[in-house]
């Protein structure tokens, strides 16, 4: 891959990808509510998602997501169902007093799984890598080697996004110090959940 496609492909997955939606929703009302580490799988498994998105533009295999959209339509509704019960989980949390830390990540495993049904789910996501991307680059010119590259561009870009979006909401996270600000903060979580799952739900 030349740097000018590399670059035009990073400027277009920074737009796309920076842009609130679905994912980012879910990423920071996630970290309010639970804090930064815990949502390292869910990180890791957004990341993963776009590659296989990105993998299957690049092979060619638009057909086989066709050919499978029943696959991925379930997955979709699993990812929409499981946002709204993390959602529930948040709007009903317990508040402690005193200064108490907020709820803590639950299962590593569950975490990753969600991301990646949040990913491969999002229509925003699939659109991207495999209507638009070919618009941006010769998909058909693209050998082992430049799938790698933009695999690497891509990780760099969703890294800096995903990071910084992430790290905003810490930010947020630790002017939550009072029961009510808590309380205030499990709720605006959980209301952005549900909205994460209503936008995948409503996208088609």
């Amino acid at each position: 891959m030349d740097l000018t496609s590399l670059l035009i492909f990073a400027a277009a997955l920074f737009v796309a990808a920076g842009s609130p939606g679905p994912s980012v929703a879910a990423l920071v009302a996630r970290v309010i509510s639970t804090g930064f580490r815990g949502v390292f799988p869910f990180l890791l498994a957004l990341w993963i998602g776009e590659a296989i998105w990105l993998s299957l533009a690049v092979f060619g295999l638009a057909v086989v997501a066709q050919t499978f959209h029943l696959a991925f339509l379930i997955l979709k509704w699993a990812g929409v169902g499981y946002l709204l019960f993390l959602a529930w989980k948040m709007w009903t949390a317990p508040v402690e007093a005193h200064g108490a830390p907020l709820p803590q990540a639950g299962s590593s495993l569950k975490m990753f799984f969600a991301g990646l049904a949040v990913s491969l789910g999002n229509p925003k996501v699939m659109m991207f890598y495999l209507a638009l991307l070919p618009t941006i680059i010769d998909l058909q010119s693209v050998t082992v080697l430049g799938w790698l590259e933009l695999t690497l561009t891509m990780v760099v870009v969703l890294v800096i996004i995903d990071l910084s979006w992430a790290l905003a909401a810490v930010q947020a996270r630790r002017l939550l110090k009072s029961r009510r600000a808590m309380q205030i903060a499990n709720r605006i979580s959980a209301a952005t959940m549900a909205g994460a799952a209503a936008a995948i739900a409503g996208r088609s």
